[in-house]
């Protein structure tokens, strides 16, 4: 069976074909490092950790290049730096050990390479300068300006003339552009702002050229793959093909692959509507693997609701499936090597949802206790980079974490009791709930009420 993804530029399903099997290349865009990354960050992520894990399965583990960089000048981090009264470098380097951290939290590989876009400035300018000499630029009061014009297939990404790229965006309208939709690829540094030499003067690099040269120098003119999430179609992944193709004479991407959005209880998520969840603010309550299944319980190119009962229900699952797991060896349960069933899912655009459904079944089937159904139900869930862990490690994990008050159990247990042989029912679900939002689970039996961590 053949991999089909599906391709934003022609916005269909399609075989995917690598330039070279032996030499697979992605390239996706990374974080811009400021801030926390919260649960829309964590999408993509997790989404191409999936698909590189796929790759690397498909075409072997060392052909394939993931490319992921990280966005580390840029007018967010200038703002974030001055607000907090902070270095810049020191808040990038800060916030990247708490990406890395949260990429590993969700169990996310390592790509195979990482750039940081301060370490390719002179590719930067080199590619800027190729532009220039083509026409395919300008220079004006010291920035550097891709002529959006110039490009006769600029849009054919997201599918819209200039014209509907203008009026939907927020394109700025400097005084130094010939035309609205002109893009900056170089800029003029204001005083304590991070500055570089060029030929334009000191200064510092449009966002959307950090890619186009990085992705460049890493995999070449023409690649595979190139991912983001769908917020990045417009303007910068059509703002990288336009410098790339026009810089080039060369396809950029052949295949383009975008995550949907990600929603908190149904609404944008926002600081100031107080629903803005980061990943490293999940981690005193659930582990990584609890976030991973969440996201990938919904298909990667749907928008995706985050929801409190959404992470639980995922919690339930992989608890019950750790605590059959504990009751093997693991060195037992090494053999399987091949699921073809669960292949066949990710095969068909990454379809996780369906892969999951699989899993339950399987679950299911080895129930019997056969160590080969196991051992293929393990090696299944490990394709989508779950139950990883040791069983034990898991379930201690879950009742060291949840910091519970065993005295403020017992005490509304007993209100509970009380409650009850007063008949006033009301008040004992009441603190039966209240005991379940805890993570405390009650069991009446012969009279009495033992309890259990979920």
């Amino acid at each position: 069976m053949d991999l089909m993804l599906y391709d934003t530029f022609t916005n269909s399903k399609k075989k995917f074909e690598p330039i070279d099997p032996n030499n697979v290349r992605m390239y996706v865009c990374g974080p811009t490092v400021y801030d926390y990354a919260h649960v829309g960050n964590a999408r993509p992520v997790i989404v191409f950790d999936i698909l590189f894990r796929l790759l690397k399965k498909i075409y072997g583990s060392g052909n394939v290049t993931y490319v992921r960089n990280i966005t580390d000048v840029d007018d967010k981090i200038i703002h974030a730096a001055n607000d907090q009264n902070e270095d810049i470098g020191m808040l990038t380097e800060k916030t990247i050990n708490y990406f890395h951290d949260d990429a590993k939290y969700v169990g996310a590989l390592k790509p195979t390479f990482e750039p940081r876009a301060t370490e390719h400035i002179p590719e930067m300018i080199e590619l800027i300068e190729k532009l220039i000499s083509k026409e395919f630029a300008y220079v004006s009061d010291g920035n550097v300006l891709f002529s959006s014009n110039k490009f006769k297939e600029y849009g054919k990404l997201s599918g819209k003339n200039l014209d509907e790229m203008v009026a939907g965006s927020r394109v700025g309208v400097e005084s130094y552009k010939k035309e609205e939709s002109d893009f900056v690829l170089w800029k003029p540094s204001k005083e304590n702002e991070p500055s570089w030499k060029s030929p334009w003067g000191d200064g510092r690099p449009g966002w959307h050229i950090e890619c186009s040269a990085m992705s460049e120098k890493l995999l070449g003119e023409n690649f595979d793959i190139h991912g983001g999430g769908q917020d990045l179609i417009f303007p910068h992944h059509e703002n990288e093909i336009a410098q790339s193709e026009c810089a080039n004479n060369n396809k950029f991407a052949n295949y383009w692959v975008h995550n949907g959005f990600v929603t908190v209880e149904g609404n944008k998520m926002s600081k100031s509507d107080g629903n803005f969840v980061t990943v490293n603010e999940l981690k005193d309550s659930f582990q990584g693997e609890v976030i991973r299944l969440t996201m990938i319980s919904t298909h990667y190119r749907q928008p995706l609701n985050w929801t409190k009962d959404n992470l639980n229900e995922s919690k339930k699952t992989l608890d019950k499936w750790y605590t059959f797991l504990s009751n093997f060896n693991g060195d037992e349960l090494k053999d399987a090597n091949n699921d073809n069933e669960i292949m066949e899912t990710l095969l068909d655009d990454i379809n996780t949802p369906k892969a999951i459904s699989v899993l339950h079944q399987k679950f299911k089937d080895c129930q019997s206790g056969d160590k080969g159904l196991v051992s293929n139900f393990l090696y299944s869930a490990n394709m989508l980079g779950l139950l990883n862990e040791k069983p034990s490690e898991w379930l201690s994990w879950k009742k060291e974490n949840l910091n519970i008050n065993t005295a403020q159990v017992e005490l509304l247990i007993a209100q509970r009791n009380e409650a009850r042989s007063n008949k006033n029912f009301d008040d004992a679900d009441r603190i039966r709930d209240e005991l379940d939002k805890m993570g405390v689970i009650l069991e009446d039996q012969g009279g009495e009420t033992t309890w259990k961590v979920k």
